[in-house]
């Protein structure tokens, strides 16, 4: 398939440093390069990929001082997509909802993946309003406030298998805390746990201007001892290390969590998961085979003992079972095929077309002058994709 990916500018494609959609959306085209795939990636022109790089804006948005409103690079981005639309089968968005009514009117071409908190009330009337755009949760958790809009599909994230090597018997000695230093990640109860069960804890975490004070004022006045390093933000080379020599990654959020990569980047380490019930964490850690889920506190220390115990190639084996990059790419497969079959059934030139169906592969025949570009490859849906039928019910997977 010809597949256009939208990435936001904030960071580059992958990030360097810290940025989770960024890095989600380098995982997934990667993957569709590496299966035959033609991907066009638009990106921030410091991106690195082996996909077609079309640049939107110079560098990530975050590291030019000089930009103070992202607008109006986000409008060059749309610009530039909607000039070569006709070119791509698909149009895979990751840039929550600033392209809606711009692409509204070709919406069976997109796809949109949500990677952000959904309980905001002012995204109800917008998805009244804009109805028809296909949708992607990262997790059942996260569409939960919006359970009308029109998903299609909850995909969870993956990694590539090869990217982080398991450590099964790590010599560290800490707990660690990954992710940016606010007040929804709960940075001061992992310090709390760490310090009441007596084990070192290592902070490596991001920290945006908007929470520069709460740091100030709430987290570094608990780097008082030897117990507690913070060391920063970190890029993808140490974070393996970081995570495999950890005893276990502690994962105290307080918010309704969309996904939370970390997570399965710890459990591709080998290394497994204390994590506070919030959001999807119910969906990604499997209690007693990955980690350990909590509600307070209290229970989170009890449970550090336990959560070290697990066995870590056990750890491993879920993550490469659940969590790969291909499992993900071939989940995304499934709905571009979907979709892109849909709209080509509902209309082309006027006319409707029936599509032959052999073992499951659907082979569309090549159109003169296909509005909507020639589709190539023949494309099996993954077992693993848990999508919706057209009447809402979730079909359970196979």
């Amino acid at each position: 398939m010809r597949i256009a990916q939208i990435a936001p500018l904030f960071e580059s494609v992958p990030p360097r440093l810290y940025g989770g959609t960024e890095r989600v959306v380098s995982y997934l085209t990667e993957e569709l390069v590496r299966q035959g795939h033609r991907v066009t990636l638009f990106a921030s022109g410091d991106s690195v990929t082996s996909a077609e790089l079309v640049s939107c804006s110079p560098e990530a948005l975050r590291l030019d001082p000089a930009i103070r409103d992202p607008n109006p690079h986000y409008m060059v981005m749309l610009d530039r997509v909607r000039e070569r639309a006709n070119e791509f089968d698909i149009l895979h968005f990751h840039i929550d909802y600033f392209h809606f009514p711009i692409f509204r009117p070709m919406a069976a071409r997109t796809l949109t993946t949500l990677h952000g908190r959904l309980d905001i009330p002012d995204l109800q009337p917008l998805h009244r309003a804009i109805d028809n755009m296909p949708l992607v949760s990262i997790s059942d958790a996260q569409r939960a406030p919006l359970a009308t809009a029109n998903f299609v599909a909850t995909i969870h994230h993956g990694v590539p298998i090869d990217l982080y090597r398991p450590t099964l018997d790590p010599r560290g000695g800490y707990l660690a805390f990954l992710g940016r230093i606010c007040p929804e990640k709960r940075p001061d109860l992992a310090i709390k746990i760490a310090r009441t069960c007596g084990i070192p804890l290592k902070i490596a975490a991001k920290i945006d201007k908007a929470d520069e004070h709460y740091f100030h004022d709430v987290i570094a006045p608990l780097l008082d001892g030897a117990d507690v390093e913070y060391v920063g933000e970190i890029d993808e080379r140490t974070k393996g290390a970081f995570l495999g020599d950890a005893a276990a990654l502690l994962f105290p959020i307080d918010w309704p969590e969309p996904f939370g990569l970390v997570v399965i980047e710890a459990m591709a380490c080998g290394t497994p998961v204390l994590a506070f019930r919030c959001g999807s964490v119910p969906e990604i850690v499997e209690p007693g085979a990955t980690g350990v889920v909590v509600d307070t506190v209290d229970e989170a220390v009890n449970a550090v003992p336990r959560v070290i115990a697990l066995n870590r190639r056990d750890v491993r084996r879920r993550f490469e079972e659940r969590f790969s990059a291909s499992r993900m790419a071939g989940d995304y497969i499934g709905v571009y095929h979907s979709l892109f079959t849909k709209g080509i059934y509902r209309e082309l030139d006027g006319q409707r077309i029936v599509l032959p169906v052999r073992s499951g592969l659907v082979r569309v025949p090549k159109v003169q002058e296909h509005p909507l570009g020639a589709f190539s490859p023949e494309v099996v849906p993954s077992a693993n994709m848990r999508k919706e039928d057209d009447h809402g019910e979730r079909n359970a997977p196979a």
